[in-house]
Formats: structure tokens, sequence, C-alpha cells
């Protein structure tokens, strides 16, 4: 999985980074990047794309990458951002802050998917990249990791919702407590038109 970050080092960059998010689908909470730069030549066993990790693989790596890693950051957008300028913005400017607060800076950056944030650097984009850069898969499992460790913190503050079973996603557990409880202060209300539509004309049968 060094495939690309050996070939930007051959056109001479020396602080190769990888940059991905976490959070992009979910109802409710923000939107998580993370931004990794490694030393060359390094390799650790069991990085891949988050998504097709345990739990508890994402959480053992977590701790590995932070240590291994020349620099790491980790980055967020609220809610409040995520509708004021949609999702996608949101995601991209998530990631524009993990590789602007990196403690070394990054003379390339690699990006998972086809959108690229808007950075002073070099960039590129890459598709199924969490799969393809070694980079980048640990920037998607710091990223995933803490989102998940903040969603079970509003799990806490929000004990009706269950997010710390579905971290926000549209699980049918989650749909039915907002059909049940109406939103949250973390919700992404832009992305309840469905639920909140299904809710008022369940309301008004009960209420018919």
């Amino acid at each position: 999985m060094l495939e690309f970050e050996n070939m930007y080092k051959e056109q001479g960059y020396k602080a190769v980074c990888g940059v991905d998010e976490a959070g992009r689908g979910p109802l409710a909470g923000p939107v998580y990047a993370a931004a990794v730069i490694f030393p060359e030549d390094l390799v650790i066993d069991g990085i891949n794309d988050s998504k097709k990790l345990s739990e508890k693989k994402r959480e053992e790596l977590f701790d590995v990458i932070k240590e291994k890693a020349i620099a790491y950051s980790i980055a967020s957008a609220t809610v409040e951002e995520i509708e004021k300028i949609n999702i996608l913005q949101a995601s991209l400017l998530a990631m524009k802050r993990a590789v602007e607060s990196l403690s070394v800076p990054a003379d390339f950056v690699m990006v998972d998917g086809n959108k690229l944030p808007d950075l002073s650097v070099p960039c590129e984009a890459i598709v199924k990249g969490d799969a393809r850069s070694q980079s980048i898969a640990a920037a998607s499992i710091l990223a995933k990791v803490s989102r998940d460790r903040v969603m079970k913190e509003y799990a806490k503050k929000y004990p009706l919702y269950g997010f710390e079973k579905h971290k926000g996603y549209a699980s049918e557990v989650h749909r039915n407590a907002i059909m049940e409880y109406g939103p949250c202060e973390i919700h992404r209300m832009s992305f309840l038109k469905n639920v909140l539509a299904e809710k008022a004309e369940r309301d008004a049968e009960k209420n018919g």
C-alpha cells in the first residue's frame, strides 16, 4: 500500500500526507478528518480502509498510527457548519483543517475520493485511496475512531437515540427514535427531511 507514497517521493516530495474523512453519511454529529505523514518505507501490518476493520482493530491501530507517524492531525466540522455549507464542503473543510494543523508541514497531499480541499500545497484525489494507500487508510482510521468516540460521548448527553450503537447513521433504531422523540441538537436537519415527513404523517394518523 505504498505505491502512491513511493511514487510521489520519487518525484522529490519529502512529506507525503494521506487524508480521509469519516461521517459524511450519518443523520447526526460532526464530520471528522485526519491527516497522516509516515516515515519512508514504514509498513504497519493490518492497516486498511477503516470500514473493513472491526472496532477493536481500529482502536488498536489508532495508537500504533499515532506512535509511528512523523506527524498526524485530527480535525472536524460541526453540525452547524454542515448545515450552513453542506456536507461535502464541511468534509473538505475538516480535511483542510487537518492538513493545516500538522506539526510537520506536508509538501504533497493525497486525498481519498474525487474532490480536493482548498490547500496551498500540491495534492491529488485518489478514488478508493483508503484501500490503496497506507497513509490514507491510516487517516481513515484516525478519523473514524475519533468520531466514534465523540458519538459515544454524545450518547451520554442524548441517551434516547442510541448513538453509542449506530454513531448517528440511519439505522432502523435511530430512525425510530427520531420518529418517537423528534430530533435533538446534534441532528443534521437537512438530512432528516424524509424521516420528519414520515413522522408528520404518522403523527397525523394518530391524531386523525
